[in-house]
């Protein structure tokens, strides 16, 4: 086999192993998974560091739904469904979502509550600043940064959706399958999303290689994963994660055009700007469907799932805010926004 056709297997179906530790969670959760599956103490996951945000939540919670796509090397695929695994996920996640909602929540008991107007007021307003720097001011090194941040989702873009797909019916079900088929490259393996991603990456001289960057990923960018993974993975939050996929796919074509343009500006060309250009096109349909279709066929059927539908686009919106201001911080403090795992070799491309 020629090597980069090795290279390309290994970015699409390679295993990665289990990150480091990054507090009294993953220290208890990661000692356990590297032995056999069975019960094991849970450690209280009640800390102090804020739960839409905190490092060792989320990669804890990361790992625990990672076990649900490619799982890790070394690591028993049995764990997927160990009570005593799940048990700590849900306590995870019971912080995490607990949290959302006392910050993002709609008010409840309304009647009138419209949720696919709501939705498009919600896109219509002026969103995070972050890719308009990536369009205007980013240097080289900080819009790379910017890919391996977004690398722990992109690799797996719509794979957390496709959990949804059995828990619509109807005109939602179908609205969902057409966007997902487009995300998959209908039908075309080269034109996945995800691989067009790895495309980006390699362009510029990056690794990769699926998880490869787990541990530089803080916990404010990893939030943006688990609450679509989480999501997805509860048929309770099919209306959240309706609303999840609407707003983000109403507002993400000028976000990556602004990409775009920037790479332009940086001298990239078009195998940098490949991904980003097609979810421009993409994105200006899927919008349409995602809104009408999806959230208002779901609506059709379940009226009563307004609130849960806005929840899960205000939720998003709120996190992706976060996420945009952490990165824009660090940039502007002139502070490395990645951890030091990636800041040490200068996230390279392995090889």
């Amino acid at each position: 086999m020629a090597a980069d056709a090795r290279d390309s297997e290994t970015s699409e179906h390679g295993v990665a192993a289990l990150p480091e530790p990054r507090g009294p969670v993953t220290e208890t959760l990661f000692q356990a998974l590297m032995d056999e599956p069975g019960p094991f103490p849970i450690p209280p996951v009640v800390g102090g560091g804020d739960p839409v945000a905190d490092d060792d939540l989320h990669l804890a919670l990361y790992v625990c739904y990672e076990l649900h796509y490619r799982g890790f090397s070394g690591v028993d695929d049995r764990w997927e469904w160990q009570p005593s695994l799940l048990d700590l996920r849900g306590r995870l996640e019971q912080k995490f979502e607990t949290a959302l909602r006392d910050r993002f929540s709609v008010p409840g008991g309304r009647d009138d509550l419209d949720a696919v107007a709501a939705l498009t007021r919600i896109a219509n307003q002026p969103g995070p600043p972050l890719s308009r720097y990536l369009r205007e001011d980013a240097t080289l090194e900080e819009l790379r940064d910017y890919l391996v941040h977004r690398s722990a989702y992109q690799l797996k873009e719509a794979d957390p959706h496709a959990w949804a797909i059995p828990r619509m019916t109807g005109k939602a079900k179908a609205a969902l399958l057409e966007v997902e088929f487009d995300e998959f490259g209908s039908g075309r393996a080269e034109r996945i999303h995800a691989v067009l991603y790895r495309n980006t990456m390699d362009a510029l001289g990056l690794d990769s290689r699926y998880g490869a960057h787990l541990n530089a990923i803080p916990g404010p960018i990893l939030a943006t994963v688990n609450i679509v993974s989480m999501f997805g993975l509860h048929r309770r939050l099919r209306a959240a994660v309706a609303g999840q996929l609407a707003i983000s796919e109403m507002t993400s074509a000028l976000a990556n055009k602004n990409v775009a343009d920037g790479m332009r500006r940086l001298g990239l060309g078009d195998s940098a700007t490949d991904f980003f250009d097609e979810h421009v096109i993409a994105d200006s349909v899927h919008d349409m469907i995602a809104l009408h279709d999806l959230v208002g066929g779901l609506l059709q059927q379940d009226p009563a799932a307004s609130e849960e539908v806005l929840f899960g686009a205000t939720a998003w919106t709120g996190i992706d805010a976060m996420s945009a201001a952490y990165l824009l911080g660090c940039w502007q403090n002139g502070e490395p926004s990645l951890r030091p795992a990636d800041r040490d070799n200068g996230h390279l491309r392995a090889g």
